[in-house]
Formats: C-alpha cells, sequence, structure tokens
C-alpha cells in the first residue's frame, strides 16, 4: 500500500475518500482495503460500497451473502442507496442467504447461491424507508412491490404515485413504471405520455424500455408507425439479452412482418431466446421445423421438449402428438399420453379434450376418467359451453362418471347454445330418443342448426329428415341441395345420397352417368352400398359405360362389406 494510503487508513473518513478515488481511476483492489477499514468504522455510505464491492466482484472475490450484509449494516444506519438495493435483492429472492456476524460454517461452504422465493414483506420495508428519505430508486422499486407484489401488499394509486415522483427524478426504472402504470389505465389521451416515458428510459438503456418501444414504433402506439426503426431497436434490446426482443425480432425477421426478411438470422435469433429460458421461442421453433416447406421432426422434438419440460402447455401437447404419431420420435403411446396428462392437468383445455378422446376409445389408464370428468365438471356448472358438451359426452359414454343418458342430455342441451357439434348430438338424442323424450321435429330444428354452422354430419342429418318428412314438411330438393354440401365437405353418406338421388330421379333430375360419378366416389372411400350401386351400374352399363370385370371387383368389395345384396348378385352372376 503506498505511503498516502497507510496515512488516510489511520483516518476511516479519509480512508474512503481515498478509496473512492482509487475505484474512479479504475484500481478497485486498491481502493477495496482502505473502504472495508471506513466501512468497518461505521460510516454507511463506505458500508453500502463495501457492499457493492461484494455484489460485482469489484476488487474483491464476489460473494452475494457478504455484500447482503454489508448492505443491512448500511441500510440500518439510514443509507437510502442501501436500502433501495436490499429491496431489490430480497424482490429478487436474492438477500435471504445472511449468516449473521459469524459468516459461512464449514457445513455451508460448498452451498450454490441460487435464488429463493421474493420476500416481499422485507423488501417493501426498505424500500418505502427509500423512497421517503427521497431516493427515486427505492420509490421506483416501492412503485413496482406495490403493483407487481402480493395482492395483501398491492396498492396500484399509490404505486403510481410512487413511479411517478421518481420519474419527475429521472430514474429510468421509475420513468418504465409510470409507463407501464398509464398503461394500465387504458386511457387513450395517455398514449402520447407513454411513449414519451418508455423513451426515457430506453434513451437511458434499459433493455425492456428498449423493447417498448420498438412494440410502440411497430404498432403506432404513440409514436409514427416505423417498422425500419422499430427493427432497430429489437435489435438493440436483442443484443443486450433480452429474450423477448430476440423472439419478436427472430419472428420478424423470418416473416418479413418487420423491415426486409432474413428466415436465416431470424432462427439464429429465435434460437438465442429459446436457449436463455423463452419457453414461446422454443415452442415456435418447434413449431417452425414441423410445419416447414421440409419438416424436421427430430429437431422439432428437441425444441418442444425444452418448453415442455419447463411447463409449456401447447409444447407439451405438441410432444405428446409426436409420441403418438411417432415422427421424430420411436413411437410411444405411453409417453404420448403422460406428455398429454401433463399438459391437461396443467390446464390445457385442448390437451384434456385430447385426452378424454383417448379414454372414450378405451386407451387411457383408469385413473383418467375421473380426471377428465372432474377437468369439465367446474367449468361446465360455470357457464363454459365447450366444457359442458365434453361432459355430456363423459355421461353419455360413462367416462369418469356412471352412464347416465338423461345427464348427458342435459349438458349437450346447454351446451348447444353454442357449440355446434353439441347441436348435432343433441338432435340426435331428441332423434333417437336417448336421455330425453323422442321428438322428431325439436331435432330437426337443432339439426338445422347445427348444419347453418357448417357442420357435414348435420347437414347430411337434415338433408335425410327432409327427403322423408321426419319432424317436418318433405323437400327433396333443398334436402338434395343439403346433401350436395355435405359431399363438397368429404361426407361418404352424402355422396352416396346424391347418386341416390339422381338414380331415382327424387329432388334432382334423372342422371344415370351423374349418379355413376357421385357412387364412384362414395365407392372409392369405402362406402359398401355405393360400391354395391356402382358394381350395379358397371355390370349392367346403367350410366353408359358397361365393365363387367369392374362391376365384378366392386360387387365383390361391397360382399366382403357384409352387403348381402351384393353377395346375393355376385351368385346370380356366377350361374349366367
Amino acid at each position: 500500500m503506498a505511503i498516502l494510503d497507510r496515512l488516510t487508513g489511520l483516518h476511516p473518513a479519509l480512508a474512503l475518500r481515498r478509496a473512492v478515488q482509487l475505484s474512479e481511476t479504475g484500481k478497485p483492489a486498491d481502493a477495496f482495503p482502505l473502504m472495508a477499514i471506513a466501512a468497518r468504522a461505521g460510516i454507511p455510505e463506505a458500508e453500502y460500497r463495501v457492499a457493492r464491492c461484494y455484489l460485482e466482484g469489484s476488487g474483491v472475490p464476489p460473494s452475494r451473502t457478504e455484500g447482503a450484509r454489508w448492505l443491512r449494516r448500511a441500510a440500518d444506519r439510514g443509507n437510502a442507496d442501501a436500502q433501495a438495493l436490499l429491496a431489490a435483492l430480497f424482490v429478487a429472492g436474492l438477500a435471504g442467504q445472511e449468516d449473521g456476524a459469524g459468516g459461512k460454517n464449514s457445513e455451508r461452504l460448498f452451498e450454490s447461491e441460487s435464488p429463493q422465493e421474493p420476500d416481499f414483506q422485507s423488501a417493501l420495508i426498505f424500500a418505502r424507508k427509500a423512497a421517503e428519505a427521497g431516493s427515486a430508486t427505492g420509490q421506483a422499486i416501492l412503485g413496482y412491490i406495490l403493483s407487481k407484489g402480493p395482492k395483501p401488499v398491492r396498492d396500484l394509486d399509490a404505486a403510481h404515485g410512487w413511479y411517478a415522483k421518481s420519474a419527475a427524478a429521472g430514474c429510468p426504472e421509475g420513468c418504465l413504471g409510470l409507463a407501464l402504470s398509464l398503461a394500465r389505465r387504458k386511457q387513450p389521451e395517455d398514449r402520447g405520455r407513454i411513449a414519451t416515458e418508455v423513451r426515457r428510459a430506453a434513451d437511458a438503456g434499459l433493455p425492456t424500455a428498449i423493447y417498448l418501444l420498438a412494440v410502440l414504433t411497430e404498432h403506432g402506439m404513440g409514436v409514427t408507425v416505423d417498422r425500419e426503426a422499430a427493427t432497430q431497436l429489437y435489435q438493440l434490446a436483442a443484443e443486450r439479452g433480452l429474450a423477448s426482443a430476440q423472439l419478436r425480432l427472430g419472428s420478424g425477421l423470418i416473416d418479413g412482418s418487420l423491415a426486409g426478411e432474413d428466415p436465416v438470422a431470424g432462427e439464429a435469433w429465435m434460437r438465442r431466446a429459446a436457449l436463455t429460458g423463452n419457453l414461446d421461442a422454443a415452442y415456435r421453433l418447434g413449431e417452425r421445423h414441423v410445419k416447414g416447406p421440409e419438416p424436421n421432426y427430430a429437431e422439432a422434438a428437441t425444441w418442444y421438449r425444452r418448453a415442455a419440460e419447463a411447463g409449456h402447455q401447447p409444447a407439451a401437447r405438441a410432444l405428446a402428438s409426436l409420441y403418438l404419431s411417432g415422427n421424430g420420435v420411436a413411437q410411444d403411446a405411453e409417453e404420448g399420453k403422460r406428455w398429454l396428462r401433463t399438459a391437461a392437468a396443467s390446464g390445457s383445455r385442448e390437451s384434456q379434450v385430447d385426452l378424454a378422446n383417448l379414454v372414450l376409445e378405451g386407451t387411457g389408464e383408469p385413473d383418467d376418467g375421473a380426471n377428465v370428468a372432474g377437468w369439465f365438471a367446474a367449468p361446465a356448472s360455470a357457464g363454459d359451453l365447450v366444457a359442458a358438451f365434453n361432459l355430456g359426452l363423459c355421461f353419455a359414454e360413462g367416462v369418469g362418471v356412471s352412464k347416465n343418458q338423461e345427464q348427458a342430455a342435459r349438458w349437450m342441451r346447454r351446451a348447444a347454445e353454442g357449440v355446434a357439434q353439441a347441436q348435432y348430438m343433441y338432435a340426435r338424442m331428441l332423434q333417437d330418443g336417448r336421455g330425453v323424450p323422442s321428438d322428431p321435429a325439436q331435432a330437426r330444428l337443432w339439426f338445422k342448426r347445427a348444419a347453418d354452422a357448417g357442420m357435414a354430419d348435420a347437414q347430411a342429418a337434415l338433408a335425410e329428415m327432409m327427403l322423408n318428412g321426419r319432424g317436418g314438411e318433405r323437400s327433396p330438393v333443398a334436402a338434395a341441395h343439403l346433401f350436395k354440401q355435405a359431399a363438397a365437405a368429404g361426407h361418404i353418406g352424402a355422396m352416396f345420397a346424391i347418386g341416390a338421388l339422381f338414380d331415382a330421379g327424387q329432388g334432382l333430375s334423372l342422371d344415370r352417368k351423374a349418379a355413376q360419378k357421385w357412387f364412384s366416389a362414395a365407392a372409392e372411400r369405402g362406402h359398401g352400398h355405393a360400391q354395391l350401386m356402382l358394381g350395379r351400374y358397371l355390370v349392367r352399363g346403367l350410366g353408359g359405360v358397361r365393365d363387367p370385370a369392374a362391376g365384378h371387383a366392386w360387387l365383390k368389395r361391397a360382399a366382403e362389406e357384409g352387403i348381402d345384396e351384393a353377395t346375393d348378385e355376385l351368385a346370380d352372376l356366377a350361374q349366367d
């Protein structure tokens, strides 16, 4: 130590002054011993600076425990900066591993200093002291605690006031907090002020503020739309390690929604976001590899797994799908169902429905049925129509509950107010008299609602009722129109029905050539009666083209489908 430093070490205040000079000239290792002398003498500013040295590893090996201990000493002596920083550590869960005066004992020497749960109560005490002492940083932290902390301590109006004081003092965190508080109020006249405060925080280099300014600039909220500028801001925040900015920049470069298109660079940014823990980025990378022009399911599985293992519901469901189908991973139904259960148990409605379908197919585990019924019961009772539909299916099939057609009909009726599939199912119940008295007229009305929503099964069912005059007047022309709608959507039974209508000249003009076309369409998709009719047409040349060999083949296929008439006709042909 230099002579000057030895002399100043005799007086704590002079030691602190000299330590500050050494720190400012880039000599933290020389500064720390002098700073420690002043801190041990009880000077609060020195205690605060020693704490910062330990926290930042400046001139001394880093130690969060020692840093927190010295911060506590300075804070208890009224140092507002120490109070603010200590509050921030409590919020981050980084101030709870103090050792008191004795330092670490031998049992704890090799423990990692991992973050604990946030301690908002302790943070509130120190943040309030710092804020009331005039610390702009403390005011910003207090605003954060009052707006983001546990419900018992929340006070949004008070938070807004502290953010405003902090921002007025020029604190970047206060500016950002005020902007977010104004945004929460959703007043159109505040848009310009929000943009101004975000820009102040961004100009100070806060990555989150830079990202938010990019969002405002991209969408023209309080500022002029400028995608070029937005792209530059996203890149600046991304380069500073903000995962949300990396994700947006990556997706914008991939789809060209920002300034320019560069899929390779875009995927690189998205990978960086995923590797730093952004679950949405990992999931979207998986989606990109599944839905791209050249799918890579193995790569997709890697990214889905990364997100799923951290609790991302859509990723868990997507990973389950890969295991169930054997794409990118070895097919493993049990592993697929395990991931599906994971997503379903965490509240993913789509996964709950998927698992319910597996249970209805008889491939679930014994406990799945009870879980499925339990998932749907509460939201169904609260008015969720999709849940009501699924609960109705549970009662109809006895999944997790005793089979009860009356309860099934009750929940289907409730769901039918807004779910097309429930309208169709409830119409079937009314048509068959399952769980409710048979009522063809009401069945027809509910089939119509589902048909109007575009459901092909309902269109075909309603067409059949209209063709035969059940539940209302007979209308072959309207029935033919509905059958055509259903057929266009791929309904095989409707294809056969149109062929039959052309064959009989019912609702459509007699046209055997057109009939053969529709019979052929349905027959190729496995419809047994359509195969019978196509066989007859080809054997007899009813559609204008006679082909006994092909007709014989179609009759044989119909017979294999269990159509007795086809078996009889084959026998007759064998005798001829």
